[in-house]
This record gives structure tokens, C-alpha cells and sequence, in this order.
């Protein structure tokens, strides 16, 4: 049972009008989520691959130094949306950020694929480590203030899994985009090279591409959405001490059903963050992928993440956001690790069978639309806190909150790499191993390892989900109130002065 909502507002704040956006506002703000997109891809599917099997660094000690790096980016991602918050500026609160964090992603970006390979290994995991602190800090500095704009761009209970519907649709699809460019072009067999992922050259092409697109998609986006600036809150910002604003945060942060959605995202996000680590692992040496099929898998991944930007809007209307979000995490889990129980007990079809890779794109696609329900539904939910959390402090945080849950999506990258070095060593899966020599005892060891992990992590998330403490009745309640006490915006206003 949720408290009654009341307002303990000290200050004047504004809260942004339940609208319906427009598509090309909804296109614009969707496709910046592309740069987090190849990001994500780069850093979860081919970067303890590249410095492991290219490089030649452990995979244990590779997944070790990009998880310490997120001790940085505890501090980093705070500090971003604090100070978005109460950045005042002619373009408002978060478009300055936006376009100033374009060219250190691109930049940073093209570093990360381009280590000193040949120096000692502790040079080159000095670079990693200085690098990748680099590259998540710009993004941060991007995409802290851009998520928080979803809070700040209407307060309708269901036009918020809207918006974040077209932010995940985008996401994956820059992602994919780079996966399939990399897998055709980027990557793909040359000579000398007839498995293109241990290919070094094609690495530089894969960063340079990167880079472009996920400048592109900045831009494009910070433009696109530029118009909104006159219609996005413009709360009060009081000038205070760095004591009270310390104060202010740790208050804000208390927030239970922040806390609840923190800890279901660290499980589902690092659940997600071992899927991807080990994709290629799992796609070569289990599957034996090649070529082209790394494409059309891909594509049955996007066809998932397709079926989820349609379904998950029309679930989170008719249901329950917290209790679908559960249930999706569950069957995600148990219908992504089917094939590899199956393949254990001799009931799924061996490599060459004609049977083996539709089944795999099958549970594939249907695993990613369970997925990505939950994350859209996770992040509608966090959007929701805004409020809850303005009814009681006074105060529109969102940039502090969804500075919290790009850190955790950042776990994606970080434990999740970690975790996936750790079931590769638990496995003793070799370095720089050949397709089809790596014995069936090792093979038969991280699938059974891999899928406990996948079942423990999404199982977690799925507990945290239901236990979201309110709903849209409580939403709708909590708006009523502060459109009652003179803060919830209908009309366009002008930018700061």
C-alpha cells in the first residue's frame, strides 16, 4: 500500500504537461539512443573479445580492468546529472550537454580500437583502463541528460513507455546497424584472416565507422529536439552550498522505488552484459557460426527488439508496468537458455543440422522481444519516480535518477564483461582458440555455467520488478496534486534568459 500523495514543496517547480508527442520529435529524441547503441555493441560483444584474442590480454584480467572502471564512473555519472540539472542556459537545462559531448565520444572512441598493441601488457591495460574512462565519462555527458529529457517531455503515464519504446527500438538498431557492418565489412574474412573478428586492421575501420555514426546521431538528435527547449520544465534553481547540494542528492537518492528499480536494473543489465560478452563465444566455437550468419542473426535479434516496441506500450497500458516487467525478465531467461539445456541432454540439434540455426534465431528473437519489454517497461517506470519523488522533496531530479540508471546500464559493460572473463576461466577456455578444436567437455562447461548465470540474474530482476511500489493510480494522483498547486506546465514557455 502505497502512502498518500502529498506535496512538501519549499520551492516553485513546473512539471512538464501529459502530451502526446509528435513522430518527428519522437524520431529525433529516439535516434540519439543509436550512439549508446554502437557504444553498447563495441563494448559488449567485441571489446574482451579484441584485447583477449587480438591483443592477447587475459580475458579475466580484460573483464577486471573495464569493471574497475566503473568505480569512475560512480562518481561521474552523479556529478553529470546533478550538474544538468542545474545547468541554466539559453538552450535550457540539457541541450549544452548534448552538443558538447559529440567529439570526445568520437574521439575517445576511435582510441579505444587502436591500443599500442606490441608494448608490455601493463601499458596496454593502462590504455584500456585511461580509454575506456574516457569514452563512458563523453557518454555519460551525453546520455545522462538526454534520458532524462524522457521525464521532461510529457508526464503521461503511458505516453512515457512511448518515448522510451523509440529510445530502445533505436538503441538496438545503431547497435545491430554496427554489428552487421562489422560482421560483412568491418570484420568478415580476408586473407590471412579467415576468422575476420581476429583481424586488427579491421578494427580501425569498425572505430572510425563508429565514430561518425555516433556523432551523427548526437547531432541529429540534439537538432531535432532543440524546438522542444520553450516546452521542457524550467524549475528553480537556488544557489547554494556544495554541502547542501551533497545534502539535496543524498535526499533525492533515499527514494525507495528508485532503490528497487536501481537493483533490478544492476541484475537485468548485467544479465544483459553477459549475453553480449559472450555472444561471439557462444556463436563460434557452440553454434559455429560463419560468415553470414552472423548477419542473419543479427536480424532475428532486431525482429525481437521490433516485436517489443510494439508490445511493450500496449502491455504497459493494459497491465500492470512492475508485474509485466517481471514476468518478461523470466521468460527471457528461461527461453534464451532453452536451446543450451536442450543441447545438453542431446535434444537439439548438432552443428550442420539444417534445423540448428532456425531454432537458434528463433528463441533468440523471442528471448530479446522478453528482454527488451522489461527495460522499456524499467525505464517507464523510472521516468514515473520524477514525480514521486517532486511530490516529497520539491525538487525535479531527473537528471540525478536517470544518471542512476545509466549507470547501471553501464554494468552492462563493466560487471558483465567481468562475470563473462570469470565463466570463460571457470570453463578454461583457451585464448586465441580455432573453431571446432575446442574440446566438448569445455564447450559442454560454460553453456551449463553461462546459463545459471543468465537464470540467477534475470530471476533477480524479475523479484525487484514487482516490487515497484506504485502504479499509474498513484501517477495520475501525484499529477493531480501538482497540477493543484500551480506546477504542472501546459504551455510552451520561452528558454532561459
Amino acid at each position: 500500500m502505497t502512502a498518500p500523495v502529498t506535496l512538501e514543496a519549499a520551492t516553485p517547480v513546473t512539471t512538464p504537461p501529459a502530451r502526446r508527442l509528435s513522430k518527428g520529435v519522437m524520431g529525433c529524441y529516439g535516434f540519439g539512443a543509436a550512439a549508446y547503441g554502437v557504444k553498447d555493441a563495441g563494448f559488449g560483444t567485441f571489446l574482451l573479445l579484441f584485447y583477449n584474442q587480438v591483443v592477447g590480454v587475459p580475458a579475466a584480467t580484460v573483464g577486471f580492468v573495464v569493471m574497475i572502471a566503473l568505480i569512475v564512473d560512480a562518481f561521474v555519472d552523479p556529478t553529470v546529472g546533478s550538474l544538468s540539472d542545474r545547468t541554466r542556459s539559453r538552450w535550457g537545462r540539457r541541450h549544452p550537454w548534448l552538443y558538447g559531448a559529440a567529439l570526445p565520444i568520437m574521439l575517445g572512441w576511435i582510441a579505444l580500437w587502436n591500443p599500442p598493441i606490441g608494448r608490455p601488457e601493463p601499458v596496454i591495460l593502462l590504455w584500456l583502463f585511461a580509454v575506456a574512462v574516457i569514452v563512458r565519462s563523453a557518454v555519460s555527458a551525453y546520455e545522462v541528460p538526454s534520458q532524462a529529457m524522457a521525464a521532461e517531455l510529457s508526464a503521461d503515464y503511458d505516453e512515457r513507455t512511448r518515448i522510451m519504446s523509440y529510445r530502445y527500438l533505436f538503441g538496438w538498431a545503431g547497435g545491430l546497424l554496427m554489428l552487421i557492418s562489422a560482421y560483412v565489412w568491418f570484420l568478415a574474412a580476408a586473407p590471412g584472416y579467415p576468422n575476420g573478428l581476429l583481424n586488427p586492421a579491421g578494427y580501425r575501420g569498425f572505430a572510425l565507422a563508429g565514430a561518425l555514426f555516433m556523432g551523427t546521431a548526437i547531432l541529429v538528435s540534439a537538432i531535432g529536439t532543440h524546438r522542444e527547449i520553450p516546452r521542457l520544465p524550467k524549475p528553480e534553481i537556488p544557489k547554494q552550498s556544495l554541502a547542501q547540494n551533497m545534502r539535496d542528492i543524498a535526499e533525492t537518492l533515499k527514494n525507495r522505488a528508485f532503490a528497487v528499480l536501481m537493483l533490478a536494473g544492476v541484475c537485468a543489465y548485467t544479465g544483459q552484459g553477459i549475453i553480449y560478452a559472450i555472444s561471439n563465444y557462444i556463436a563460434s566455437f557452440v553454434w559455429g557460426f560463419k560468415g553470414m550468419t552472423f548477419v542473419w542473426y543479427s536480424i532475428a535479434l532486431f525482429a525481437g527488439v521490433m516485436v517489443a516496441f510494439v508490445v511493450a506500450p500496449i502491455v504497459g497500458r493494459h497491465g500492470s508496468k512492475p508485474k509485466v516487467g517481471a514476468t518478461a525478465s523470466v521468460l527471457a531467461a528461461v527461453i534464451g537458455t532453452t536451446p543450451f539445456w536442450l543441447r545438453h541432454f542431446g535434444m537439439f540439434p548438432a552443428v550442420g543440422d539444417p534445423w540448428l540455426l532456425p531454432l537458434v534465431f528463433l528463441f533468440a528473437g523471442v528471448s530479446t522481444a522478453c528482454s527488451v519489454t522489461a527495460y522499456v517497461l524499467g525505464a517507464s517506470m523510472l521516468a514515473d519516480v520524477v514525480e514521486e519523488s517532486e511530490s516529497r522533496t520539491g525538487r525535479r531530479s531527473e537528471g540525478l535518477f536517470f544518471a542512476g540508471g545509466f549507470f547501471v546500464q553501464k554494468c552492462t559493460s563493466g560487471i558483465g564483461i567481468f562475470v563473462c572473463g570469470l565463466i570463460l576461466a571457470a570453463a578454461s577456455f583457451p585464448a586465441k582458440a580455432v573453431p571446432g578444436q575446442v574440446p566438448e567437455a569445455t564447450l559442454d562447461r560454460l553453456t551449463v555455467i553461462y546459463s545459471c548465470c543468465y537464470l540467477l540474474f534475470y530471476g533477480v530482476a524479475a523479484f525487484f520488478y514487482a516490487r515497484f511500489p506504485f502504479g499509474r493510480g498513484e501517477h495520475e494522483a501525484r499529477l493531480a496534486q501538482l497540477a493543484a498547486a500551480g506546477v504542472l506546465d501546459s504551455e510552451p514557455r520561452e528558454p532561459f534568459a
